[in-house]
Order: structure tokens, then sequence, then C-alpha cells
């Protein structure tokens, strides 16, 4: 026990300054972000009158926008040798569109809010999962990719959390809320622009595009088994926005809603770093295994909840399902592939996970109106088992981590 503590205590010393202005960054975000999406349901449910299978439209449409918008940014930044500028591109894009949230008057400026700003997501997140990349040395990579996550997490804490507590202030004033998530998310913009320095990048030949046949084949076989894998995963863990409207129909009053994703998050960032350590020293496919079941068993608590603090455990068993796997799902996805690929790596990576988070949150949605709760969330856990099937297979990426 010592002896592994001692280890863990080695790779937080050796992950650089950067990743640690990348995670705080990511957690600015994430707090002005969070203030508005752990409302946002209840908002177009309540104040626009909108369907569940319309707000699983507009969430599946937002986050499939931002995953598949990433294979392009990613590209760009393997071509350009840079990715700070786009990272920064992305994180301002995010949050100019805040406003536009404040200011809706129907779930159409609601979807276009949340399409632009899903854009800048998708624009910041495939060069900036490429830069930890960069910044870390192998040995630490999966430390340094559940350290960022960790540090997201924890503005996903405090979004929902700070939320909670202008809603009681303001007596459920949903859009004076949205107008102070405009701040962190300013102040995200100004720490990556002035306190993060990219590391130079060597160009020993031409630039191409990198989005080539050859260069598709040259990313392997075990990279794009874990493409697949992410997206069964996605397939399986749907907008998380059900889980708010799954909350409010547990009888929890509005102003206390938000508190169920302070929770998870609060799970979802203790548990990050530790998993992020974990799967630098064990074998992926167990630890994705591990995750599945935990997200297995979330669903079916979230399907036969009748009290709130059953509602309360699902959550809570989600978020140790998302600490489990997001960032073992980047860490494979920078192990698999050449480092002059990574940004096109993580773009492709993204564009499939993309397809499948609006395909799912779209069912979800559906289930949702003509059968209830329990149906879309036993249907999330049989995604799950086929993402278990998945897995059988992949011992052979396990023992076929590639160059980094």
């Amino acid at each position: 026990m010592a002896a592994s503590r001692a280890k863990e205590s080695r790779a937080w010393r050796h992950i650089p300054a950067g990743v640690w202005v990348l995670g705080c960054v990511s957690m600015l975000m994430d707090v002005s972000s969070e203030m508005i999406h752990s409302l946002l349901p209840m908002f177009m449910a309540t104040t626009l009158g909108a369907s569940a299978l319309m707000i699983g439209l507009i969430e599946g449409l937002a986050e499939s926008t931002a995953l598949i918008v990433k294979i392009f940014s990613g590209a760009l930044s393997d071509y350009l040798g840079k990715r700070k500028g786009l990272a920064v591109l992305g994180y301002a894009l995010g949050a100019l569109t805040k406003p536009l949230f404040a200011m809706a008057s129907s779930a159409g400026v609601v979807l276009t809010a949340r399409l632009l700003d899903r854009v800048g997501k998708g624009i910041r997140g495939a060069p900036r999962d490429a830069l930890v990349a960069d910044l870390v040395p192998p040995a630490v990579r999966g430390a340094a990719f559940g350290l960022r996550q960790a540090l997201d997490t924890v503005g996903a804490f405090f979004g929902p959390l700070l939320a909670t507590l202008f809603m009681l202030w303001w007596a459920n004033n949903f859009r004076a809320v949205f107008w102070v998530a405009v701040i962190p998310g300013m102040a995200a913009v100004g720490l990556l622009a002035f306190g993060l320095r990219e590391p130079e990048h060597q160009q020993s030949e031409k630039r191409r595009n990198p989005i080539r046949r050859d260069n598709l084949i040259r990313l392997g076989a075990p990279y794009w088994w874990v493409v697949i894998v992410g997206a069964v995963f996605t397939l399986a863990r749907f907008s998380e926005a059900f889980l708010v409207l799954r909350a409010q129909h547990s009888g929890i009053p509005v102003a206390f809603v938000p508190l169920v994703m302070v929770a998870m998050n609060l799970v979802y960032s203790i548990s990050a770093y530790p998993f992020g350590w974990l799967s630098d020293r064990v074998r992926h496919h167990r630890l994705l295994a591990a995750g599945l079941v935990t997200l297995i068993a979330a669903d079916v608590v979230l399907a036969t909840a009748a009290h709130w603090g059953m509602v309360l455990a699902g959550v809570l068993l989600w978020g140790m399902h998302m600490g489990m796997t997001q960032g073992l799902l980047a860490t494979m996805v920078a192990d698999t592939a050449p480092s002059d690929l990574r940004g096109t790596a993580f773009g492709f990576f993204n564009l499939v996970s993309g397809m499948a988070m609006l395909l799912a949150s779209v069912v979800a949605g559906a289930l949702w109106d003509r059968l209830g709760a329990s149906a879309t969330f036993y249907t999330g856990a049989g995604f799950a088992l086929l993402a278990m099937m998945t897995l059988l297979p992949s011992s052979r990426y396990a023992n076929r981590r590639a160059v980094s």
C-alpha cells in the first residue's frame, strides 16, 4: 500500500504545469456550462413547454455536434502543428453563446444556442486532448488525463451547486442564473489565452492533409477497436438531461434538482484521477468492464426508483462510472495513435461517438414520452450489456498499446 501511494505521488510530480492550466480552464468553463445545463431541461419543460422527445433531440443534436466537429479541429491541429489557437477559439465561442440561453423565448432559440455552444466545444476538444498528450510522457498519460478530467468535473460540481443557490436566492429565476454563467466562461478564455505556452512541434516534412486513406490505415486496428468500443459506450450513456428529468419527477423541488448533478459530479471528480492513475497500471479492458457493470447498476436503480433517495443512489453510481471510463477512453485513444495523428485520432473517435450520442438521446426521449422513465433506463442497461460483449475480444488491444 505504501509503495502504491509513493508511485501515485511521483505521478503527480511528473504532470507538467500546462496540464493543470488546461484542467483549470476546463473547470471554469464547466462551472459556466453546468450552471445552465443543470437547469436547462426543466427550463425547456416548464417555461418553454418542450416534450421529453424534443429535449432529447435538442440534447442529442447538441452533444453529437460537439463530438463531430472535433474531427475537423483535431485534423486541423495536426496539419498546422499548433493546438492552442484552436482551443482558445473554441472556448471563446462557448463563452459568447451563454447570453443566448438567458434571452431564449422558444425551444428553437435554445437549440441554436446549444448548437453554437457545442460547436465551440467541438473546436476545442480534440486539440485540447491532443495537447495534454503532447505535454506529458507516456508513463503518466493516464494520470494526466485523469487529472484534467477531475478538474473539469470539479467545475461540473460547482456549476449546479451555484445554480441551486442562485435559484433559491432569486426565487426560481432561470434567466438570472443564465446571465451569471457568462462570467466564469469569459474567465476560462482569458486563462487559456495568457496562462499556457504550447510545446514546440517539429515539422519534419511538408504539411499534408491528415485525413487521408494511408493515415487512416496507419492509425491501426487497435485504435479502430477503441473507436467501436467508445461508440457502444455512448449508446449506453445517453444525455445527462434525463438524469435531471428523473430527479424532477421523483418529487424534488425545482430549485434543488441541480443538487443531483452536484452529487454526480462530486463522485465523478473524486474518482477520475485515481482511476486514471490506475489505468496506467492495469489492463484497460478490465477497467472498462468494471465501469460497464457500474453503469448497468445505475440504470437499473434509476429505472426502479420510487423515491428521491434511490434516484440519488443511481446518479452516484452514474458518476462513478464516468470517473472509471471517460479519462480511460481518452488514454486508450492517445496510446493507440501515432503522435503526429493524435488530433485526427481524437477527432474520428468523437465523430463516431457523436453519431451514437444523437441516436441514444433521441431513442431515450422517445421511450420516455411513450413508455416512461423506466423504459429509458432499462434500454440504457441493455446497450451497456451490448458494450460488454464488444469487450470480449479486446484483450488483443490490452497487449498492443501503440507507439506514443
